[in-house]
């Protein structure tokens, strides 16, 4: 693979991405979603990302382990999983999707504080896991000592953010969904 056709599609991704969700959250919402009833996405985000959670988890054990070939499997499989979400939230928030969290005190304030870096981090996570995973997969299994060393130095970074995004997505939908003292 050449990185001088892929780090800039990684970088055009990377910066449409946040921007259309940016565009989804202060456009005007539409009163009925144009393509059907949606309410059952922010569950099936939640479950997304709590298996994005564990296919890391799982990623991170095999390669310690030595198993190239099942963290290349995990980490990609986690790679379309968020993919998938992605997907799904744009869907979700085309059309009415939108909860308000009227927690008070502070549990409202630790709400949106894992909100707010959720976001931020989801924004770093698109460039950080596509990098990664496009510097793992140039690795041919180990193989190029060069790319390997790429890919290991830009996921001791990817991986904990894209965990704590995962982990925090899940915590999210909890709080603003069965745990929101509006609609719970």
């Amino acid at each position: 693979m050449n990185d001088r056709i892929f780090l800039p599609l990684i970088a055009v991704v990377s910066v449409a991405v946040p921007l259309l969700v940016a565009l989804l959250i202060f456009l005007p919402k539409q009163e009925v979603s144009l393509l059907g009833e949606y309410s059952f996405l922010p569950a099936l985000n939640a479950l997304i990302n709590t298996t994005v959670t564990l296919a890391l988890i799982a990623g991170l054990m095999a390669v310690r382990k030595g198993n190239i070939r099942l963290h290349r499997t995990l980490m990609l499989s986690a790679l379309i999983l968020s993919g998938l979400f992605l997907v799904s939230y744009v869907l979700y928030h085309s059309g009415p999707g939108h909860v308000v969290y009227n927690g008070k005190g502070a549990i409202r304030m630790v709400y949106f504080f894992i909100l707010l870096s959720h976001i931020l981090l989801s924004v770093a996570v698109v460039p950080l896991a596509l990098t990664s995973v496009y510097r793992g997969w140039n690795s041919k299994l180990g193989e190029d000592a060069e790319m390997v060393k790429k890919h290991r130095k830009i996921a001791r970074i990817t991986f904990p953010i894209w965990l704590y995004v995962a982990i925090t997505g899940v915590i999210v939908y909890f709080m603003a969904h069965p745990f929101n003292p509006e609609i719970a």
